[in-house]
């Protein structure tokens, strides 16, 4: 069980912000949009990592993930880190900024009345 444990926090973070892509404009419904907004920050980050990763700075307990190693030494569930991660985050600021902005026409219309 300890192996699916990077994987399990991953998905629950997706399951837990699955509802969020309701509010608003969405953001799995704006692929391009997603993927321009994900992919430059992921690929930094994961060059990042990889240099990390070669200098001994940082390495990844065998016993929390499943084996599977990507160009770099860098584990799937860390290549999937930086790509669920900033999703989540998306679909965290698109729920609250549409909120907001609901409650801004709220207080727009109750000041007018």
């Amino acid at each position: 069980m300890d192996r699916w444990q990077y994987l399990m926090v991953l998905g629950a973070c997706l399951v837990c912000t699955l509802p969020l892509e309701f509010f608003g404009k969405g953001v799995y419904r704006q692929p391009r949009r997603l993927v321009a907004a994900v992919l430059p920050i992921a690929l930094v980050f994961l060059i990042w990592d990889v240099i990390a990763v070669a200098a001994d700075v940082w390495w990844y307990n065998p016993r929390y993930i499943l084996g599977a190693i990507a160009p770099g030494e860098l584990p799937l569930e860390e290549l999937l880190f930086f790509i669920v991660i900033p999703i989540c985050g998306l679909l965290t600021f698109s729920a609250v900024e549409s909120m907001l902005t609901i409650i801004r026409q709220w207080r727009a219309k109750v000041t007018q009345r």
